[in-house]
């Protein structure tokens, strides 16, 4: 199962309202199931510094099925994923990456959101996810 092109749109735009009602701008990132990227957007005044880490958040949410915010908590000193961040080409373990499933509940993608706190990169990549499930 994939993510189509027209359903990463849906979840961009949907993103972008998100974004919209928090008062940020944000780069938004959608990955297929393959962790390649499918779509982007930069909003108008997002910074660029965060077009990298929005494209790493969703395929680092991809390539370990799980949102970025929880690899972040695993990868502490100390944790079992400690350094994890080093792999793959380089990895973003903090909020803002959440998998995309469908309806049957098989990952077909996964969202990365960046350019605001870490907290509204949550908030608008949940939103953003949260239709499609």
């Amino acid at each position: 199962m994939n993510i189509t092109l027209l359903e990463a749109e849906n979840v961009i735009s949907r993103a972008k309202i998100k974004a919209n009602q928090l008062n940020v701008y944000m780069n938004i990132a959608v990955v297929d199931a393959g962790a390649n990227l499918l779509t982007f957007a930069r909003m108008d005044g997002a910074v660029l510094g965060a077009i990298d880490i929005a494209i790493k958040k969703a395929k680092t949410a991809r390539l370990f099925n799980k949102e970025t915010g929880v690899l972040g908590e695993l990868s502490q000193p100390n944790g079992p994923l400690f350094n994890i961040e080093h792999s793959n080409g380089g990895l973003i373990t903090f909020p803002g990456g959440i998998p995309i499933k469908n309806t049957e509940g098989d990952i077909i993608g996964a969202i990365g959101v960046s350019g605001s706190s870490i907290e509204n990169d949550f908030l608008v990549a949940e939103y953003a996810v949260a239709l499609i499930q």
